[in-house]
């Protein structure tokens, strides 16, 4: 659980007290922190010189705090925001408006908020360690999505950095885009990955208690209708879904990375896909397919930010005549994406086609989202870069491929509108791995406020050209 710690900042003054300012901005921010589910910590000392603040700090931390938000009631001393700034902690300083423009200056705290921004700029690399701020007055619903952004941003970094990531069979043959330092990773946010044979993973598929099994299988029943898929089939896709949940609770991962292909086919027979699906929408266990470990990484941030698991997908089919793109993928998705007419379960459709034995391997996920505004963004670059763009999913017909999909268009790139020319290059210029995360919803602030405290380099809008131009690879 995330964990605020409210600090409040003055010099001796009965005028904060007399316009309720603790009052009024404490209740701000318990509304904001039960709104997302988080926890508040008011520091009840108020300190006003470097000895007291680090008091201050110290409380804070028995706390467990992941974020101290200095409130300056009234004019505050340099010394307590450059002891704050000089800590390791994620920081954020807040002043609300005059009660009054006229006569006797009330609060004089705005000033407060800006020497603490310039003094934070001398003590603090403000590039790899940002400061929030903030100026409005606790009753300004601007300023709680202000903070709720902030709140729900440094949430995902959290999720991140607490992250453990099972890697089952290693990343899949050929896939060398999606290769990853691990050290890189746990340098940079704090990932913990641990790697698992697949032998593993189908020694307990073969070990699974029948009785669990059907009940499994049950369960998946009632969630969507299986068509075209054998018993054996609901079978091997039930077992794999509880071998992995096994693995994942044993381990204590966040998520999971498992290569669905080839190994699987050859024993036992089988893909994965809806059992990754079933991971995610039962269980709210993150997988990415293929063993992608950024793709793992950016669902853990994805399932932080909206509260449930998004969809790992290929940028599959630009149809630049419409402007339109198809998102797609062959295996995973959470069924509470779809749209009313619903997911079912049905035989994988690429793996075995054009064979005798045909479309046999396993069974995947097969719907169309639902329509409305969603962001698409992956953690890239070993842990050090981000792409993110919002689009809006619109109905199509036909749909799309089997599997789970749905047609975007009308995009924006780290909030600058781009045509689809400008996707393609952009994804072709930064040389972004080809899974991406879908998650309902406009979520593009939040996701620039996790990048800056996270340290992530934002990945921008390259724009489309009709020739070849070095500068647009970055």
């Amino acid at each position: 659980m995330l964990t605020v710690a409210l600090i409040k900042a003055s010099l001796p003054s009965y005028f904060p007290d007399r316009h309720n300012v603790w009052s009024r901005a404490e209740k701000a921010v318990a509304d904001v922190i039960e709104s997302i589910g988080a926890r508040l910590v008011v520091v009840p000392d108020i300190p006003m010189n470097g000895a007291e603040t680090a008091r201050v700090i110290d409380a804070a931390e028995a706390e467990g705090a992941d974020f101290l938000l200095c409130l300056h009631g009234g004019f505050s001393m340099g010394d307590v925001a450059r002891t704050l700034a000089a800590s390791p902690h994620r920081i954020g300083f807040w002043s609300i408006p005059e009660p009054q423009r006229t006569a006797d200056i009330q609060l004089n705290n705005f000033v407060s908020l800006n020497m603490s921004l310039s003094i934070a700029r001398g003590v603090r690399d403000l590039k790899r360690n940002p400061v929030a701020w903030y100026h409005g007055a606790p009753e300004d619903n601007a300023l709680k999505t202000r903070l709720e952004t902030t709140l729900r941003a440094i949430g995902a970094a959290k999720a991140v950095s607490d992250a453990r990531i099972g890697v089952v069979g290693g990343l899949a043959m050929t896939f060398y885009n999606m290769e990853v330092s691990t050290n890189a990773l746990r340098a940079r946010l704090g990932v913990e990955v641990a790697n698992h044979d697949m032998h593993e993973l189908t020694g307990r598929m073969a070990a699974a208690d029948p009785a669990e099994v059907d009940a499994e299988i049950a369960r998946m029943s009632a969630a969507a209708p299986w068509r075209g898929v054998d018993a054996n089939q609901q079978a091997l896709t039930a077992r794999a879904a509880l071998a992995m949940r096994a693995i994942s609770t044993e381990g204590g991962y966040t998520a999971l990375a498992v290569s669905d292909w080839p190994a699987l086919q050859d024993d036992p027979g089988m893909h994965p896909g809806a059992a990754f699906s079933w991971l995610e929408e039962a269980y709210g266990l993150p997988v990415a397919s293929e063993g992608d470990v950024l793709g793992a990484v950016t669902q853990i941030a994805a399932k932080a930010i909206y509260g449930k698991t998004g969809a790992l997908l290929d940028m599959t089919e630009p149809d630049l005549e419409t402007g339109q793109l198809l998102m797609w993928h062959g295996g995973g998705g959470p069924l509470h994406m779809a749209n009313e007419a619903g997911a079912t379960w049905i035989a994988h459709p690429m793996i075995g086609r054009g064979t005798e034995a045909g479309p046999i391997y396993g069974a995947i996920a097969d719907y169309v989202f639902a329509p409305g505004p969603a962001t698409v963004f992956r953690v890239a670059r070993e842990g050090s870069a981000l792409f993110q763009m919002t689009a809006g999913i619109v109905g199509r017909d036909p749909s799309g491929f089997d599997g789970t999909r749905g047609w975007l268009q009308d995009f924006a790139i780290g909030g600058d509108a781009a045509s689809l020319g400008d996707v393609v290059a952009s994804v072709m210029g930064h040389g972004l791995e080809h899974h991406f995360i879908l998650i309902p919803g406009d979520h593009a602030a939040v996701l620039a406020e996790f990048a800056s405290w996270t340290g992530l380099a934002p990945l921008g809008r390259i724009p489309a050209r009709d020739h070849l131009a070095a500068q647009d690879f970055t």
